[in-house]
């Protein structure tokens, strides 16, 4: 299967131009996605000049929707902070204000996460607050190890059709040699890691001696 794939790496995952086909990197004609509101996230209304109006936290229940004063429920998720803004201030307009005024801001994301795991030093769960990429995936969980594979940063993306995977070289990323790609709310972000290289950083901690001696021995 693997040697069937152009440019398929030693994993048998999709790299360079076949792994940014699944995950793209932001462009002039692909402009980074807008958060989209999901359950449990927290929003800040508010409504220019109407202060009985400007909710400081508005909870998004588990069903998608939140109460606003005067119009009662509104649907918010699947929605981006300026759809939402427009839609409440389209039915405010309707029969209370006048050229309503308002902004929608995410102040808490619980429904667009990011897991980073692996190779890294922090691994868990991270909120994406807005347009998110892979280095800046990799800096909430406080950048990989010291044995961290940086050629094997798999990123599984759920589709409608399926689990798609794409391997990138992070140091390739890093220096600009390679397109930073854009990371989605429910992507699954695996560094990997190098046995060889563990195995004898163990080596150099139980006898270090011994290993400065292998060192230089290797290195003549």
């Amino acid at each position: 299967m693997c040697v069937a794939l152009a440019g398929c790496a030693s994993t048998g995952l999709p790299v360079g131009q076949e792994a940014y086909d699944i995950v793209p990197a932001p462009s002039e004609k692909t402009a980074p996605a807008e958060y989209r509101i999901g359950p449990l996230d927290v929003l800040k209304i508010t409504v220019f000049q109407e202060p009985d109006l400007s909710l400081e936290e508005v909870p998004v229940d588990a069903s998608g929707n939140i109460l606003f004063p005067l119009i009662g429920q509104v649907a918010v998720a699947g929605k981006t902070s300026t759809e939402l803004s427009s839609s409440i201030a389209e039915r405010l307009g309707e029969r209370y204000l006048v050229d309503p005024q308002v902004s929608t801001i995410v102040s808490t994301s619980a429904s667009q996460n990011v897991t980073v795991e692996g190779a890294v030093q922090k691994p868990g769960v991270f909120p994406l607050q807005g347009p998110t990429t892979l280095l800046q995936a990799m800096a909430m969980a406080e950048g990989p190890t010291q044995t961290a594979k940086l050629g094997e940063i798999i990123v599984f993306r759920r589709k409608e059709d399926g689990v798609y995977a794409a391997q990138f070289n992070l140091d390739d990323i890093r220096k600009g040699r390679a397109a930073n790609p854009e990371i989605l709310g429910s992507d699954i972000v695996v560094v990997g890691n190098s046995f060889a290289k563990q195995l004898f950083r163990d080596f150099v901690a139980l006898s270090p001696v011994l290993a400065t001696v292998f060192v230089r021995l290797d290195g003549n």
